[in-house]
């Protein structure tokens, strides 16, 4: 877990509001089976397999697949800088991504990507301290971290978590 105090009570915050704004055919499914942004930040360890929604110049919807990395209560993935979904993103930066992990585990987050090490134009911040996580994870040769791959920040505006047994998440 990586996540500072301020962190996880934003995350809890934002847990909150949106479970407390979504459809009563929602909050149905959700309410008792859902857990805290601490046991969340808990489970969301390494490497998660996203699907990454992103939506084209004619308003048609693109799913793909993506390394997500769930750090400091947000969702982190990167791409090929040639892609299609990084095309999508620079120009339409709306984005929604689901984890799953069969019927134990469902993550669903919409927000606003924001790109970490653009091509032309200076890094954020915090880019040199996910670089050197990234760096450990996949190896430092892995890829040419300048030119070959960009990666994002899911800046979330509405996040909801399914997980209706926090032991079978938890057990190994």
């Amino acid at each position: 877990m990586r996540e500072t105090p301020e962190e996880l009570d934003q995350l809890q915050s934002l847990l909150d509001s949106s479970l407390s704004g979504s459809t009563a055919h929602l909050r149905s499914i959700v309410e008792g089976r859902t857990i805290t942004a601490p046991q969340l930040t808990g489970v969301l360890t390494g490497m998660c397999t996203l699907a990454l929604s992103t939506v084209t110049a004619k308003g048609e919807p693109r799913i793909s697949g993506a390394d997500g990395h769930f750090l400091h209560g947000r969702w982190h993935f990167g791409t090929a800088r040639n892609a299609a979904k990084a095309r999508h993103l620079a120009a339409r930066p709306a984005a929604s991504v689901a984890h799953l992990r069969g019927e134990d585990l469902g993550v669903f987050t919409h927000g606003t990507v924001e790109e970490l090490n653009p091509g032309n134009a200076p890094t954020t911040a915090d880019w040199q301290e996910l670089l050197a996580y990234l760096k450990d994870f996949y190896d430092d040769d892995a890829f040419d971290w300048d030119r070959e791959v960009v990666y994002y920040r899911l800046n979330p505006h509405w996040m909801t978590v399914y997980a209706p047994d926090l032991d079978k998440l938890t057990s190994t």
